[in-house]
């Protein structure tokens, strides 16, 4: 079995086991450019192309004024062509010296979330699709554990109490090494310059902390996952 098709089994396991799209849905995909986003949106692609279920999908990509990085519009838009896939391009930004409270890391991310679901909204699209992975869904529990008091992470769905959207992760059931390699074999478009913030983010913390764990132990991913579904803990809001 190729990397892809590893990945499009477990990416159609997710949309069943969570039903994450259903007839009629809209979909918007946030395309960050990075390798998760572009495999999301090549999966969610294929399975348009798909009878059942019926639901349209187009992709939204945010560029920030103040940061130092980005994706090639040039090439974002050759990729989403050859996907058939409709891309629209939005712009904004952040100060971080605002909000002291928060790292420059959760500020971006805040300021592009917002920007999307505002767009969501004014469009007539009631799903977004984000590109969280397996690896994001547990790096996100850790954090929340050690910094936050509290077991919980990023849901495969989650209906926003406070607009008529609904988030959804169909990577939740993949590994990113997986998607590394599919981004490898297929030649995704790389971005420009990668996040300035990245290395001094808590969430990278994580990461390091979650790969010492893998390394004793090479299935605690998946113990770790099985406590998140069984958890009572009921996820934290997403909030806009």
């Amino acid at each position: 079995m190729s990397i892809e098709e590893r990945i499009l089994r477990k990416f159609n396991k997710s949309l069943k086991q969570y039903n994450l799209i259903s007839d009629g849905d809209r979909v918007l995909i946030a395309l960050s450019g990075g390798k998760d986003s572009l495999c999301l949106t090549e999966m969610i692609a294929h399975r348009q192309r798909i009878f059942v279920p019926r639901f349209t999908a187009e992709a939204v990509h945010v560029r920030m004024k103040n940061i130092e990085y980005e994706s090639s519009i040039e090439e974002l838009c050759k990729f989403t062509e050859s996907l058939g896939v409709p891309l629209h391009i939005l712009t904004t930004s952040f100060d971080a010296s605002t909000d002291r409270r928060h790292t420059p890391c959760f500020l971006c991310s805040w300021q592009r979330r917002k920007a999307i679901f505002n767009f969501a909204q004014e469009h007539g699209f009631n799903k977004i699709a984000l590109g969280h992975h397996m690896d994001d869904i547990l790096h996100t529990a850790l954090l929340n554990l050690f910094h936050e008091g509290r077991f919980d992470s990023m849901p495969p769905v989650l209906h926003m109490q406070k607009m008529p959207l609904t988030i959804i992760r169909p990577l939740c059931l993949i590994h990113e090494a997986d998607i590394a390699r599919l981004s490898e074999e297929k030649g995704y478009p790389q971005q420009i310059r990668r996040c300035p913030y990245e290395h001094d983010s808590r969430r990278e913390e994580m990461k390091r902390l979650f790969t010492t764990i893998e390394t004793l132990n090479p299935e605690a991913r998946y113990s770790l996952w099985h406590a998140l579904e069984n958890s009572s803990t009921a996820p934290k809001e997403e909030e806009a």
